[in-house]
Order: structure tokens, then C-alpha cells, then sequence
């Protein structure tokens, strides 16, 4: 049902159904929901595909927001070891 969905979706907004990693983004959500908060999850997975549209690649980006989330505190300061935004990410 779930690559179905995908499909469809792809169809009706012109996309190649090729450059849809479902697991990266899937992962990516799983870590967000995880190590944040579980609203952060889509919200982080629409950011993504921002950066991607602006032309990071989504591997790239993905492992960057993985390791933010693996070390976030939710403290006012930010996340730990993140000192700049990577391009296509600011």
C-alpha cells in the first residue's frame, strides 16, 4: 500500500519515482522522532526535501540532521558539536 501511495503521489506532482529514497526518509524521521520529539519528525522531513530542492544532496543532508539528532538536548543553546549549517542548509 505504501509504494503504491508513493506512486501516485509521485505522478500527481511530476516527480521521478527514482529519486525517492523512502528508507532515508523514513530513517530520518524514525531518528527525529526518537532523539527530539515525534511532531519534529514530518516537520524535519519537509526540511529536508527543502534543502534537496535547493540542491543538497538528500544523503548529505540526511546524515547531518541524523547525527543533530542523535546528540540534541532541547536545551535554549542548541545542539551540541553543531557550530555552522552545512550549504543548502541555511
Amino acid at each position: 500500500m505504501l509504494e503504491e501511495w508513493i506512486e501516485a503521489v509521485c505522478l500527481e506532482l511530476g516527480l521521478d519515482r527514482g529519486e525517492v529514497d523512502r528508507d532515508l526518509v523514513l530513517d530520518l524521521a524514525r531518528d527525529v522522532a526518537h532523539g527530539v520529539a515525534r511532531p519534529g519528525a514530518p516537520l524535519t522531513t519537509f526540511l529536508l526535501g527543502l534543502a534537496v530542492g535547493r540542491g543538497t544532496p538528500a544523503r548529505d543532508a540526511a546524515a547531518r540532521i541524523t547525527e543533530m539528532a542523535e546528540g540534541w538536548k532541547g536545551d535554549a543553546g542548541g545542539s551540541p558539536g553543531v557550530t555552522q549549517s552545512p550549504p543548502g542548509l541555511a
